[in-house]
Order: structure tokens, then sequence, then C-alpha cells
């Protein structure tokens, strides 16, 4: 396999057939053959005008995206924003994933290249505009010039440039050739449209995904899909227990396997390699590993508890602080005081880890589903020992992430998918093609967890209201030791472990967050919507007690401590409005319960109508979530990613955890790690509160606030608080 020198560069000027091609990148032209959709125009009869928008001779308009597709439309975001700038038609737009060059395609968010945080549209949502604009006013000359007219006379609209004055009119592939002679205009002063006159942004005008066709028809391509002539399938036998190592193996019944090829010792364990996946997991069966667990975790998940319920005795390192607390305890009425505990969370997408990577002893080039390319480009050059230039990644279609696909791998924590790709390969030699699968039962397993997380909770009261609000978090940070610690860690503080718990919606006199970060075997990484998935639990149900305890209704109650926090206020009154809080009354054996929080610049209330089943299994009829994410680019998207997120954010509450025994994960697969049902799914109403604020993000936002909606809903119904520790219901793992 020869790997592409065009796709490696990073400015290239081309010549062919007449055509001038500048750009960032130019793909290969086999490449083009992945644009969700459609396959693109040959690079060389294209017209790239910069880095993210290539337009082809037949009209097709390509949109380099550098925001990976794990299913929350990030492909359509970029062609909405790319399209309505350019005025083009939204059936001739397709989007094509960005090659690894973290000088033109870093997230602006992050200062590297990659997808998380509810960052996309936030990031692009003026970049990616210009980068239509400009493509826009190129054609515009081009057209001007051909037609010996003022380009000021001539319009866009729907992919056709017209000049009305003289009848004449054309698509964007008719001069597509002609601009790239057209000096490209200065980004900064290209002119956007006003707001007043988006045709497709924030427009309830039925657009459909880029990605849906391809999706449905078969045509996308995953990483389970790839299939290369003389490929390896690899799977890895992993010591159960988190960092165990290999003593020592037997491997000769695993080779007796009809295909299985090989097994070999390698860095994160024992690889197996066979003609195709159902030999290299039967090899994997027949293995016979001796794991040293030396070093490995041998507690049980309540012991891990107890000791986090003794550090939260003491005061940690404060991330908040304002007044005296200590002094508002002294002088309060009466002290409430609770402690919320949240388990290791499985991130469990629904397409498992997969990669596939080939190494010819000079060159790598990978291609799988990767979220954060800068940090899995670097671990391969380093595992390699190869310059950024002689390794590739191929960014293709992810079937979900919740941030499983955040590729944290380093020697502290242990290793993951990059790591393995790179072992694997350099185990069996150069010019071998070689896909690591892991299965379902593997990532439960053996994969990287949302930390385990303690809230100490205290409030004072004082003549009927609260004076004072501290919050001590103890758990692991998934950041601390890994690559991302520059970034979110400072003074001993993860400001991620904190987000949600150290800025609450409330004004209170006295407030303290503080936290600790407690070292752990456990690999543990960001979970959809982060520190929130806790944080938000944890402040909307202790506040939810203190109204309580002080005689207040649950949404005057709050909004009455809003006064510095407009936005919280704003979606809590429309989400009150949606549901008819202060209305008719709620069907009988039936109780309602409210969340409010913030998270990465965006605003959720939701309000949770729930009833109490046959063994008293919580069932949830309706929710109606309110959401303010600043200027809404697709609503359709937006309204998809927050039901998606409150079927998730419901399924945790419920039923997931991650349980150790004795340093052994207990679940293996959906039938003890139980994901929401489809029958279980409740009714869901979405409030899109408008705004002309800059647009934020609304992948995460779902999770945070169904947990605590539903478990204060269920003490309405009499279920004791303090038994409203997640899950707020575990199931018979047989069932």
């Amino acid at each position: 396999m020869k790997i592409s020198e065009v796709s490696l560069s990073r400015r290239r000027f081309v010549m062919s057939a007449g055509v001038l091609v500048i750009g960032a990148y130019l793909p290969g032209k086999g490449a083009g053959a992945n644009a969700v959709g459609h396959t693109t125009a040959a690079a060389d009869n294209a017209f790239a005008p910069n880095a993210f928008v290539q337009i082809g001779e037949d009209g097709i308009v390509t949109v380099l995206s550098k925001h990976t597709e794990v299913g929350q439309g990030a492909y359509t975001g970029m062609a909405t924003l790319v399209a309505e700038e350019l005025d083009a038609d939204w059936a001739q737009m397709r989007v094509l994933a960005a090659p690894v060059d973290i000088a033109v395609y870093k997230n602006l968010a992050f200062g590297f290249q990659g997808t998380g945080g509810s960052s996309s549209v936030a990031n692009a949502y003026q970049q990616m505009r210009r980068m239509g604009a400009m493509a826009r006013v190129m054609l515009v000359q081009a057209a001007a010039s051909l037609w010996r007219v003022p380009a000021q006379e001539i319009t866009v609209s729907q992919g056709r440039i017209r000049h009305a004055a003289s009848g004449r009119e054309g698509g964007f592939g008719q001069f597509a050739a002609l601009a790239t002679r057209v000096p490209a205009p200065d980004l900064t002063t290209v002119v956007l449209k006003d707001p007043a006159n988006f045709t497709l942004i924030g427009r309830q005008n039925g657009l459909h995904r880029v990605d849906s066709l391809a999706k449905t028809n078969g045509t996308a391509q995953f990483s389970e899909d790839i299939h290369e002539p003389d490929m390896l399938t690899v799977t890895i036998s992993k010591s159960p227990r988190f960092g165990g190592k290999v003593r020592a193996f037997d491997a000769s019944e695993a080779l007796a396997i009809p295909g299985v090829v090989a097994v070999k010792q390698i860095d994160t364990g024992v690889a197996v390699y066979g003609k195709n996946t159902w030999a290299a997991l039967q090899g994997r069966n027949k293995l016979k590993v001796d794991w040293d667990d030396a070093q490995s975790e041998m507690r049980s998940s309540e012991q891990i508890f107890a000791e986090f319920r003794q550090v939260s005795q003491k005061s940690g390192v404060i991330a908040a602080n304002r007044g005296t607390p200590d002094e508002a305890f002294k002088n309060a009425d009466k002290v409430i005081e609770a402690e919320y505990i949240f388990p290791y969370v499985a991130h469990a997408p629904m397409e498992p880890l997969v990669g596939y990577l080939f190494w010819d002893g000079s060159e790598v080039k990978a291609r799988y589903g990767c979220q954060i390319q800068s940090l899995d480009h670097k671990q391969l050059c380093d595992l390699f020992q190869l310059p950024p230039e002689k390794v590739q990644i191929e960014t293709i279609l992810a079937g979900g992430s919740f941030g499983r696909r955040i590729d944290l791998g380093n020697p502290i924590l242990g290793p993951d998918l990059a790591a393995d790709m790179a072992a694997a390969a350099k185990a069996i030699g150069p010019g071998h093609g070689t896909k690591v699968v892991w299965t379902r039962e593997d990532d439960i397993r053996n994969g990287w967890y949302r930390p385990m997380i303690l809230h100490r909770l205290r409030a004072a009261i004082r003549d009927g209201k609260v004076t004072a609000w501290t919050d001590t978090v103890v758990g692991h940070s998934w950041a601390v030791d890994s690559a991302m610690a520059a970034l979110v860690v400072a003074n001993g503080l993860d400001q991620m472990m904190v987000e949600g718990a150290s800025e609450i919606p409330y004004s209170f006199e006295h407030f303290r967050c503080d936290a600790h970060i407690v070292p752990g075997k456990v690999p543990t990484s960001s979970l959809r919507s982060v520190a929130s998935t806790h944080t938000g639990h944890a402040v909307e149900s202790f506040i939810d007690q203190l109204l309580n305890e002080t005689g207040q209704d649950p949404v005057e109650g709050r909004l009455a401590l809003m006064g510095n926090a407009p936005r919280e206020a704003g979606v809590l009154r429309a989400v009150a409005k949606a549901a008819n809080w202060q209305g008719a009354g709620v069907v009988e054996g039936r109780a309602r319960g409210v969340g409010v929080a913030k998270a990465f610049g965006t605003y959720v209330a939701q309000i949770a109508e729930v009833s109490l089943g046959e063994g008293g299994i919580p069932r949830v009829h309706k929710v109606w979530c309110a959401v303010d994410c600043g200027l809404v680019v697709n609503p359709d998207v937006v309204r998809a990613q927050i039901e998606g997120g409150i079927g998730y954010g419901l399924g945790i509450a419920l039923y997931s955890s991650i349980t150790l025994q004795d340093g052994l994960v207990e679940q293996s697969n959906f039938h003890n790690y139980r994901p929401l049902r489809i029958d279980e799914m409740p009714q869901i109403e979405v409030v899109i509160v408008p705004s002309s604020e800059n647009p934020t993000g609304v992948g995460e936002l779902g999770v945070p606030v169904i947990a605590p909606a539903v478990g204060n809903a269920l003490v309405q119904l009499g279920r004791p608080r303090t038994s409203l520790n997640l899950p707020l219901y575990r199931p018979n793992p047989n069932l």
C-alpha cells in the first residue's frame, strides 16, 4: 500500500487541465469516495478557495469538516454554515473529514484538532460562514469577469449565479475553473449575511442531515466495515484487573484454530491475529494467560467509596469561596447535609472501538472514527518514532462516542485504541494491514469510565432561608495524568471535576466548593456532559431538598435564588410554562420533578413526570425540556440531540453503573449493563428559547438534569431522598 504524498501535504498548488487548485488539503482521487452522501469530483477538477471548501465542475460543494461525525450532526452543521453564505442549494452539499493538520484544522476552542465539549458549531460558526462567503465572492467575481458585468449586479440563490439585466445564469460548476484565477479576498473583510436574511441557518426548513442517506442505504463506512486485501484482524487479551501484566501465556490451542495466523505478546496484552474476526475471537478464547496482579486494583467499589468518604471530611483545594461559610454554619438554626455518590459509568457507544492501521516500515496510515486527531496523531508518532509528516490518520464516521473515542492513553492510566493499533502492527511487522477490534465485552470490562465521584453537601438555614452552601467533591480525575492536564488542571484543582458545582445558578451569601483528587488505577475519561453528569445531579437534588425543607415551590423557589442567572431563569420559566407547572393537576399516581443546569455555555431546564410501576421500577412518562443555546443553526439537530441526551442520561440514571468486586468489573454486556430500552423512552417536548447570542453546543446538554428531575419526582412519590444515589433503580441483571 502506497501512502499518498498529496494527502500529507499542508500547502499545495496544482495545475491540471487548466484548473488551479489552492488549499491546505488536496485529497487523493480516491478520497472523495468517502464524502458523506456522494462521490465528489476528483481534486484536480475542483475549485478550492480555502482549506474547507471545494467546488467541482459538476457543481458539487464538498465541505472538509474538522469535526468528527459521531452521530451528533456535526457534518450537517458545517454544511449548513457554508451553504448559507455560499447561497448553495442543499442538494449539492457534501461533507468529507479533514486530514490531521493542527495549523489549519484546529478546534478554536481547544487550540488543537479534535471534537468534544459541545464545541463544533460554537467554534466554527464564524469560521465556516467566512469560508462559504469567500467562495461566493470568488465565484461571483469569475462570473462578472466572464460576462463583463459589474459584480454587484450579480445575485446568487440556491446554487445558481444570475445577472438579471442580461438574463444570464449558470451553476457553480460552470465558474469553478475560472474562479481559481480570481485573487482570494481577505477573510477579515468578507461581509457576512445579516441573520435576518438567513435562509438555512435556524430555519424550520426540514433539511435532511447530510449523512442520513448513506447511513440508511448502507454506503456509509464505519471502522468495522473496513476490509482490505490480506488484512489481519486482531483481538487483544488484556488483564481482567486494571494494572495487571502478562506473566506468561500458552498459545498452542489458539494457534490450532483455523484462520489464526499468529499470537504475539505486545505492550497492551496478548494479541491474536486472524484472517477474519471470528478466527481472532475464537483464538483469543483458547488463550491461556497467567496474569501478574501485583500492581493491580484489587478493591471493590464499596472500599473505594469508603476512602472517598474519609477524604470528604477534610477541606480540599478551593474551587470557589464567598463569605464565611463556617461562621454561617455555627449561627444556623439548622444544618442540612447530604451525600451523593456516583459509580463508574461506561460510555457504551453502539459501535465499540475498532481501528485499521498499515505500517510499511517508514510510514503509517490509520483509518478509523478518530475523535481527537491531535492527541491520536502524537501518540502514533511517538509509538512508531516517526515525524508527523510520516503519520496519516483518515477519519471516518463513528457509531457514537459519548467521550469514549477521546483516547487519553498514557503510561499512568494505561493504553487505549491508538496504542493497541501501534502495538499490534509493530509486533507482526511492517507490510501487514491490521484491524484491531474491541468487542462490547472488551469495552465494558476493560474500557475507560466516567470517574467515581462523591459529593458532600452542607447547607445552613437561618430564619427560614438558606444562608450558606458548601460542596466537597471527591473522586478520580481523568485529566490530571493525561495530555489534557495543562488545559484543565491548575494548582491541584481539576476544573472539569467541579464544573457545575463551583458556579451554581443560585445566589447564597456564603458559598464554598472544594475538591480532592484521589488517585486510582481504573482508567477514567470524560463522559457525555463531563462533570455535569454528577454536579448537575448533586446540585439540583440538594437545592430541591432545601426548598422542600423551607416550604418553597421547586420552580418559584429556584427562581427566587436566580438573581444573577438570567438565562438559567429564562429556561426554567420556559419549561414551567410548557409543562403548565402551576396549572392543571398531575395524573394521580404521578409526580413531577425539575432540574436546571448550565454547561458548555448552554442553559437547560427539564421537568419530568414520573410514576412507580410494578416492583418499584420508575416509569418516566414525559419530559419537557427548554434549551437556550444561542442562535440555533439546525433546529431539528438540536431537538434530536436533546432527545437523545435525555434518553442516554435516563438510562444511566435508572440502570447503569460499573461496579468492581475484588478489582474485577462485574458487568460485561447490555444484559447486566442495562441501557434504556425503546419502550421506556418517554415522550419529550423540546422548547428552544429564541436568542441572538452566538451559538453554543447541545450534544451533551440533554444529560445533566434528567437524573435529578426524575429523582426529585420520586421523592414526591415517597422514595426516600437518601436512596437517590445513581442508579435510581438497580434491575435484576438476568432480565
